[in-house]
């Protein structure tokens, strides 16, 4: 599968909360660059980390998507829910490296002001 295959079935797969994390590496690279830097490895670790970010995802939509290679870059605009019940909007571009079918790193840049503090 190429590149844009494998990142579109992750959105896909994502907006239908099906089996998304299937397409994750077992040794995933994942860097937050939000301040400070947060930087995980493994699909386990990965899943733990950011088990609140996925679980509060209400809708998002994929606003542009550039493939180059190995390489992709998603702008994605993301509606979240957050603990109190609230509904905010998320810009964030996502960075992706695949190889063996599998997202192997992924690096987001997004703004947190809008997050709940």
């Amino acid at each position: 599968m190429s590149t844009k295959e494998i990142i579109g079935g992750y959105f896909d797969r994502l907006a239908r909360r099906a089996d998304w994390e299937s397409l994750l590496a077992d040794k995933l690279q994942f860097t937050s660059f939000t301040s400070p830097v947060k930087e995980v490895v493994g699909k386990a670790p990965f899943l733990e980390a950011t088990k609140r970010f996925y679980g509060s995802i209400q809708s998002f939509e994929v606003r542009d998507l550039l493939v180059e290679g190995v390489r992709a870059c998603a702008l994605t605009r993301y509606q979240l829910r957050s603990p109190n019940g609230s509904v905010f909007q998320s810009d964030v571009a996502e960075l992706f490296t695949v190889r063996n079918a599998r997202i192997e790193a992924l690096a987001i840049y997004f703004d947190t002001a809008p997050f709940p503090k």
